[in-house]
């Protein structure tokens, strides 16, 4: 008489459960790039100094209102734009070497690691360029 091991075989097994229905997950690409608007800002930051980043003093408001000469606000209206300028210009003149605090406030405006690192190679690749045509 022969002897059939049935335990290994599926085909009479029952399943312990129903196999749970997995809904798919829908994951939003996050952009990597920047609006033609954002680039722009970027490309005007390059001219602007580091002290656009500072707010005036009480004293330079001051002597601005005697003796007229009053500073145009650099800041933009809108608060995305604005921390994206502050992130350019520190970039235009520090490159990687920006404040933390700085980083912080241009990810919570809503721009993320990749679009950072597009706009610091975009920024690096103009000033090599400008630094080989000198």
């Amino acid at each position: 008489m022969a002897y059939v091991d049935f335990s290994g075989d599926t085909l009479f097994a029952t399943p312990a459960a129903a196999p749970a229905i997995v809904a798919p997950v829908i994951v939003e690409p996050t952009p990597t790039g920047l609006t033609a608007l954002e680039w722009s800002v970027v490309a005007l930051a390059q001219r602007d100094r580091m002290a656009s980043l500072r707010e005036p003093s009480p004293l330079s408001i001051a002597l601005g209102r005697v003796f007229g000469t009053r500073r145009r606000d650099p800041n933009l209206a809108d608060p995305k734009l604005e921390a994206l300028r502050r992130m350019a210009v520190l970039s235009w003149h520090r490159g990687y070497a920006v404040p933390v605090h700085e980083l912080a406030a241009f990810f919570d405006a809503g721009f993320n690691t990749d679009q950072y690192e597009t706009m610091l190679a975009s920024i690096s690749t103009a000033q090599a360029s400008r630094t080989n045509r000198g």
